[in-house]
Parts: C-alpha cells; sequence; structure tokens
C-alpha cells in the first residue's frame, strides 16, 4: 500500500500582510520554493490562500506539497 506525506509551506505571512495583503514580491518567491522541493521529490498539490486583508488580497499563501513515504530515500 502506498502511503503520502505532506509539507506545508507559509508564504507571504508578516507584517501589514493582515491589512494590505501578501507583497508581489514574495508572491513570485513560491516559483523557486516549489523547484527546491520538487528537486526533493515533492509534489505540489494546493495553493490554499486562507483570510482576505482589505481589498480582497490574501493575508498569506500555504502551499501544499506531497511524496510517497520514503522517497526521501531516494531523491538526488
Amino acid at each position: 500500500m502506498i502511503t503520502y506525506e505532506y509539507k506545508f509551506v507559509r508564504l507571504g505571512e508578516g507584517r501589514g500582510s493582515a491589512i494590505f495583503g501578501v507583497r508581489a514580491r514574495k508572491v513570485k518567491a513560491y516559483q523557486s520554493v516549489v523547484e527546491e522541493h520538487a528537486q526533493q521529490g515533492w509534489r505540489l498539490v494546493q495553493v490554499f490562500a486562507p483570510g482576505m486583508a482589505i481589498y480582497g488580497a490574501a493575508k498569506y499563501y500555504e502551499l501544499i506539497f506531497e511524496r510517497e513515504r520514503g522517497a526521501a530515500d531516494t531523491a538526488p
């Protein structure tokens, strides 16, 4: 039976994000986070943006990754 493990990475949370939302440069940083985790065998399954700041902006983004258990042993 295949089992999976999950990892949650929060981006953009910080001072002012609760009011004004996540800053653009922090949002762009997600690409390098995804690439880094992919090299370790993780697969991006969802981007979650809970809570809203003013103007409808997300307070932060949470990236959800998964991989098969034991994949860390075979990752480069």
